[in-house]
């Protein structure tokens, strides 16, 4: 639908991401390592990483070497846990930013830090209906007329 002031279509949001890998057995692994994920589905050069209403494309294929400022922030229960997670399976980490093997940069953000809010009905479909939003990111929701009610 268009912004009837404009007549542009608006954004609404991001139904899914995609990034290339080198191989997609080996970055289902690799990201396996870091994250608790399913899978939406596969195709012979693809797969597709739930994250319930979104997801993320891994594709087979890197043709560009590393990323430098080329990023998505990837929204997670647990930032503290997850950037671990990536120490551990060996990424280069610096600060909140995650480099991925294949040269893909993924930013590590907390639900509960971030304007991004998931309906009530997707997070219960998840089993994270427990997720609350900070008193700064809901001051940021409220500025916008975008608050939970």
């Amino acid at each position: 639908m268009a912004d009837e002031h404009s007549g542009k279509a608006r954004l609404v949001g991001v139904n899914h991401v995609a990034i290339e890998v080198g191989d997609v057995e080996e970055a289902l692994a690799w990201y396996g390592r870091i994250f608790e994920f399913g899978l939406r589905g596969r195709g012979r050069s693809m797969a597709f990483i739930d994250m319930g209403d979104q997801f993320i494309a891994l594709a087979a294929g890197r043709t560009q070497g590393p990323d430098r400022h080329r990023h998505f922030g990837l929204v997670v229960d647990d930032a503290v846990r997850a950037l671990a997670a990536a120490r551990e399976a060996g990424a280069d980490v610096h600060g909140n930013d995650v480099r991925d093997p294949w040269g893909n940069v993924l930013q590590i953000v907390e639900y509960r830090d971030v304007q991004f809010t998931k309906a009530p009905s997707v997070l219960r479909g998840m089993g994270l209906d427990a997720l609350e939003k900070s008193d700064e990111a809901l001051a940021e929701l409220r500025g916008k007329g975008l608050a939970p009610e």
